[in-house]
């Protein structure tokens, strides 16, 4: 026993070499316990202001094993933010000292409206680009950003699993996966003679969506997608700040774990350099990365022509918009000029930019312009980029992207904090770092074609002012009946025009329910192609096409009709249609007896009377009813 406790205090003395521990007599007497990793990180804490970890340190023999998980964390901590835990600490105590200061992020900077593509949709420019966009897409990569559950929206699932909408089902997943096959196989048929191109698929998750993400792709066979197209990455989470000093939180359950929060989807770069991803790209032969949120069931329409303007005008980087009303709550993109000459073409947020504006020679601020909209357009976080740029960006970043820190002060000292906090980072704020000689433009979409986000619940939505979207689940559905009648009333079907309804507390239009599957209609070319004159659709009716070569031509409808065909079966569909279809069902939202998923939108489909056309062998098929 002598010995043994002899070889410890010799251990401690080599570990101890220059003194180092002697602040934290408590670590100090556990240096015996831990690995020589253990110690380097130690020493680490300690140089950066971290002796607190410590002061609760038992003697050796007790809780070594929390004492060894404690390390673990830290390594992983370490390991996982570009430049490990001395980089984050380093900028958090950068950050919160201008936080305190009050510093201004935007000082010495002057805005202006930056250069991009402002697209209507329908005329031959939109059509040329929709084309090109198809062609580039068998060289492009998609990144999902999925690391929240949907409890803002008053669902506890992961959001990814939410429907899109109702009438078929359809999750957001799955939506998006038959998206990218659709524009897979499409890319492909253009590209004649070249082999077949399978389109990656990266998802970044969470530790709260990981495991539910692999159980939703794999309990569903990845919804057509072979399972090696798609790659999950988990963000891990930073340590929380306990003050101005950057010291680290404890969880509140256990004094041997950092308190963790999100770091927010910027992690997204520095996870694909990261893994290697990116390389294995280059070497493939990609050249666009498309990065994209979890719940905007519209984003797909948006996509060929967004990335044919990628490609037609060179952008490293093509940040799509909207159109966006002066002061609208929604980031506006911005091309901001320092003083010293520095230039950059980012997001600012709409409670940011107003002021800048007015500080900068603007005295009414973020007004509209003659078009009625302001000239700065509407951010909605879905991003294109140049692989190779990009790929050399990150090479010299390692995917670090500018931070910021929102601490809650418990007065105006600004001395301490009513809770903890932490670093943050967002996706769209990549191209603060990169040259002035970066192409950074922007694709401006109408917002009924591309935006229409699911991320409030229904008691928020329904405070939202009058006129601003409620970017709930009742207005992301009844968003893709709009956008899918309006595109058929732009190809010439007579289209019944919606009525006004309250769901939820929320006033909104509803339109003809009308679905169809990604492969049907990737682009309007592809809907003008299906469609021929003298159709029609009334106000109730409800329209479902899951086929490939499904064909409208004089088709009056009044009622529901569901057409299904395997993509060898070539089928016209004409005559009168008529039945008493499916109607909308008002519910509340707080009846627990129906499931969450449903509830949230104020509304349930009662499937009353239906036509269900099935064509399951190859062929030519005519239904004339």
């Amino acid at each position: 026993m002598a010995s043994s406790v002899a070889e410890k205090l010799a251990g401690v003395r080599v570990a101890d070499g220059d003194g180092w521990s002697s602040v934290a007599p408590n670590l100090r007497k556990n240096l015996g316990v831990l690995s020589s990793e253990e110690i380097e990180l130690a020493k680490m804490l300690l140089h950066e202001g971290q002796k607190h970890l410590f002061d609760h340190w038992p003697e050796p023999g007790v809780d070594d094993g929390r004492k060894k998980s404690f390390f673990d964390q830290v390594a992983r901590l370490n390991s996982s933010y570009p430049g490990g835990l001395v980089s984050y600490i380093q900028n958090a105590k950068r950050l919160l000292a201008d936080s305190k200061a009050g510093k201004n992020p935007y000082d010495g900077f002057t805005p202006s409206v930056p250069s991009g593509e402002v697209l209507k949709f329908g005329d031959d420019n939109f059509i040329m680009l929709e084309e090109v966009g198809v062609r580039e897409a068998r060289k492009a990569a998609f990144v999902l950003v999925a690391g929240g559950l949907g409890e803002r929206l008053g669902y506890k699932g992961i959001k990814l699993s939410l429907p899109v909408e109702t009438t078929t089902g359809r999750c957001f997943i799955q939506h998006y996966i038959e998206s990218i096959l659709a524009l897979q196989e499409a890319s492909s048929r253009q590209a004649q003679g070249q082999c077949k191109a399978e389109i990656p698929l990266v998802i970044m998750t969470s530790d709260d969506t990981h495991s539910p993400t692999v159980d939703l792709l794999e309990s569903n066979n990845y919804f057509g997608m072979k399972s090696t197209q798609v790659t999950l990455l988990k963000q891990e989470k930073v340590a929380c700040l306990d003050d101005n000093d950057a010291r680290f939180a404890f969880d509140p359950n256990d004094k041997y774990k950092l308190q963790t929060k999100p770091h927010g989807h910027g992690d997204v770069h520095a996870l694909l350099y990261s893994s290697g991803i990116l390389e294995i790209w280059r070497t493939a032969g990609i050249k666009w990365v498309l990065f994209f949120q979890d719940t905007n069931g519209l984003l797909f329409k948006a996509i060929p022509a967004s990335l044919g303007v990628s490609a037609t005008k060179g952008y490293h980087v093509n940040s799509l918009a909207v159109l966006r009303k002066a002061k609208e709550a929604i980031g506006g993109i911005t091309k901001l000029t320092h003083t010293d000459g520095r230039t950059m073409v980012i997001n600012v947020e709409y409670n940011q930019l107003d002021p800048l504006l007015r500080a900068t020679g603007h005295p009414d601020g973020d007004v509209n312009c003659d078009t009625g909209f302001s000239p700065f357009p509407g951010n909605i976080n879905q991003l294109i980029l140049e692989l190779e740029p990009y790929f050399e960006e990150l090479s010299k970043t390692r995917g670090a992207i500018s931070e910021f820190v929102n601490p809650k002060y418990k007065d105006s000292t600004k001395t301490s904090f009513k809770s903890s906090t932490r670093l943050e980072c967002m996706m769209q704020d990549y191209p603060k770092t990169l040259s002035p000689s970066a192409r950074v433009g922007f694709t401006v979409m109408d917002t009924w074609l591309a935006y229409s986000p699911v991320k409030n619940n229904p008691e928020d939505a329904a405070k939202v002012p009058k006129g601003n979207p409620y970017h709930s689940a009742t207005s992301g559905e009844m968003a893709i009946y709009r956008a899918n009648s309006l595109i058929l009333k732009k190809a010439g079907i007579q289209m019944a025009d919606p009525i006004t309804d309250v769901f939820n507390g929320q006033e909104v239009e509803v339109w003809p329910r009308i679905t169809w599957s990604p492969k049907w209609a990737l682009t309007f070319s592809d809907v003008k192609r299906k469609v021929e004159a003298g159709c029609s659709v009334s106000q109730i009716s409800t329209l479902v096409i899951n086929g490939q070569n499904v064909f409208l031509d004089s088709l009056s409808l009044d009622g529901t009709l569901i057409v299904n065909a395997i993509d060898e079966a070539e089928v016209k569909v004409t005559g009168s249609v008529q039945n008493k279809g499916w109607v909308l069902e008002h519910i509340d939202y707080k009846d627990t007896s129906i499931p969450e998923k449903t509830r949230i939108r104020g509304f349930r489909i009662q499937k009353i009377e239906q036509l269900e056309l099935k064509y399951t062998e190859p062929g030519n098929f005519c239904f004339k009813s």
